[in-house]
């Protein structure tokens, strides 16, 4: 297989790629895909070697249609392609797990996932939206004023909601509490994003640290 990597972060490695066991499943391999941002699961597909190479090369989603007897890219009629950003293979090779950023509604009925109750991390679905304000800056929207203005006075009121949280925390009860600390987390979330950075990017140290 000769494949051309494009615009995906986490990749199978060729070797990897030639252990897939496409027999067990008479050529095809199941792909549970999920949202990059907030690992909601999106839909389950189902690949071949051409549909997962011409994935790799392009960096949108190719599936082999049961249904078509043909490959289909997600979104080649309605524009909703899902933007492929790592490619995981399970501990079988017998399975994919695909992590992408969908361009609109994954679903044919208009929801965001196939599986209408799939869990989600909110906090990445926001940071996707302060990502989205920050780049297009729509009109009467708060998060664009923020970007608009000085970064010394988002950081500014990321201090004074944290003093608002710490007092919540104090003398307030835990309505109040929990009002302030979203509003510290939001704010936080345009502070970073304002220095080029996300919330991911704050989990990852976290992470690091645990792992340390």
């Amino acid at each position: 297989m000769s494949i051309e990597v494009k615009s995906i972060d986490v990749r199978p490695s060729r070797a990897a790629l030639a252990q897939l066991a496409w027999g067990k499943g008479d050529g095809l391999l199941p792909v549970v895909v999920q949202d990059t941002d907030t690992l909601r699961v999106l839909m389950l597909g189902y690949a071949n070697a051409a549909s997962l190479e011409q994935t790799l090369a392009t960096g949108h989603m190719t599936f082999y249609s049961r249904s078509k007897q043909r490959l289909w890219t997600k979104g080649e009629s309605s524009g909703n392609v899902l933007a492929v950003t790592a490619v995981r293979i399970d501990c079988d090779n017998d399975t994919l797990l695909v992590s992408a950023r969908p361009a609109g509604p994954t679903c044919h009925t208009g929801s965001e996932s196939c599986f209408p109750q799939a869990p989600g991390n909110f906090l990445g679905r926001l940071d996707t939206v302060v990502r989205e304000r920050e780049q297009q800056r729509p009109a009467g929207s708060y998060t664009t004023s923020l970007f608009e203005g000085d970064i010394r006075r988002i950081a500014q009121k990321v201090g004074e909601e944290g003093v608002e949280t710490a007092l919540a925390g104090v003398v307030q009860d835990d309505d109040a509490l929990l009002g302030e600390s979203a509003d510290l987390l939001f704010h936080l979330t345009v502070l970073l994003r304002a220095r080029g950075l996300s919330l991911d990017d704050a989990v990852a140290v976290l992470a690091a640290r645990h792992a340390g």
